[in-house]
Formats: C-alpha cells, structure tokens, sequence
C-alpha cells in the first residue's frame, strides 16, 4: 500500500515541524529583545539623572570614544521607534541628555571634580589611603556611588541657589534702572511743559507790567498850614 502524497501545495509533517519550531524561535528571540529594551529603559530612568555616567552606563573618566560608542548602542536599542515601551521616549531623552552632558568639556570636568571628590571625602571618612585594599571592593565601589549623589545634589542646590540670588539682584538691578528711566521721563516732561507754557508766561509777565505802568499817578495831599 502506498503512503498518500499531500496535497498540491501543503507542507509534509516534518516541514511543518521546522516551520512551527522556527516560529517559535523568532518569537522567543523577539520576546528577548523586548525585554533587554524594556530592562535597559527601567535602568536608564532609574539612574541618578545628575552622574550622566550613570544614566549611559559608564565608568567615571571614560573615553570618549566610549561615550560616543555606547550612547549610538543604547540609542538604537531603545529608541522609541523601535519598541513599544511607554517609557522609551523618556529614557531616550535622558541618554540624548547625558551624552550632550558628557561631550561637553565643561560640564564633563565638574562632574568629574565632583566624582574625585566624593571619593575623597569617603575615603577620608573611613580613614583610608590611596594604597587601601578596600578601593577595590564592590562595598567601597558602592558606597563611592552613593557620596557621589549626596555631592551632586549639594553641587546642585547651591547652584540653585546662586542663580536664585544672580536673578533677585538682577531683578533689583532691573527695578533700579527702571526707576531711573521713570525719574528722566519724568524730568524730560516737566521741562517739555515748562517750555510749551514759556510763551503763555511771557504774556502774563508782560499784561502785568502793562497794567502796572498804566496805572493814574495818585494827587499828592496838600498839607495843610497851621492856622495862626
């Protein structure tokens, strides 16, 4: 008896099994992809926003060569065109964020002066040298993280508040040129209608004087002789 042959079109049982089996690879392989994107976003939003280091991923003092690398990596990762995370158009703004930050000289050397010295300041309050085998440990690696945020963050609030206190003498900067402006408008307009009436009190002063000289001369009172 011979075996019946499929029909015109349809796929042999073994055929069917590869294509099953490779469908469920392609959906596992896209299920991994989605979730290092939506782990890569959760890691992303919960770095502290002020270390960029963090927020890329980055070791303090990297290259940036490195910083360029990584950030066109992660960029391309979780850009929100490319998963349906909610959350990537956030994290996506904050990586575009700390590589601006980083590929800025300026900004990088005071993060990297507030680093070194989050670094000194614990190793000063642990009493430690630069030869200290405990530099080297996770413990130290991690407490180092957390001086490097309360540094940050003290960095920032006194930013703050110098720009807040640059702004109130800005302002009152302002309001004394403000006042000084309206004190010369002021004087510009008392001396615009000082002259305007100039001519009115030409006349007045010269009516004045007319009436004054044409006023009768008053008859001199004879004295009168004593009788006798």
């Amino acid at each position: 008896m011979s075996t019946p042959k499929p029909a015109d079109g349809a796929a042999a049982p073994a055929d069917t099994a590869l294509v099953d089996t490779r469908d469920a690879l392609e959906v596992l392989e896209s299920e991994a992809k989605e979730w290092d994107k939506d782990a890569e976003i959760d890691r992303i939003l919960k770095a502290f926003r002020l270390n960029a280091y963090a927020v890329l991923g980055l070791k303090p003092g990297a290259p940036e060569s490195d910083i360029k690398n990584l950030y066109r990596k992660k960029s391309l990762l979780i850009h929100p065109d490319k998963t349906k995370n909610p959350l990537a158009p956030d994290a996506f703004d904050r990586l575009k964020k700390a590589q601006t930050e980083l590929m800025d000289e300026k900004h990088r050397a005071r993060l990297d002066e507030a680093i070194a010295d989050a670094r000194m300041l614990l190793m000063r309050e642990m009493k430690l040298t630069v030869d200290s085998e405990e530099l080297r440990t996770p413990e130290f690696e991690k407490k180092w993280d957390e001086k490097t945020v309360f540094v940050l963050v003290e960095n920032e609030q006194r930013r703050r508040r110098q720009m807040k206190a640059q702004l109130q003498e800005e302002g009152r900067e302002q309001r004394k040129q403000e006042e000084e402006i309206e004190q010369r408008k002021k004087k510009r307009q008392h001396e615009e209608d000082w002259e305007k009436t100039r001519d009115q009190r030409i006349d007045s002063w010269r009516q004045f004087q007319k009436g004054k000289n044409g006023e009768p001369e008053k008859k001199k009172k004879k004295k009168l002789k004593p009788i006798g």
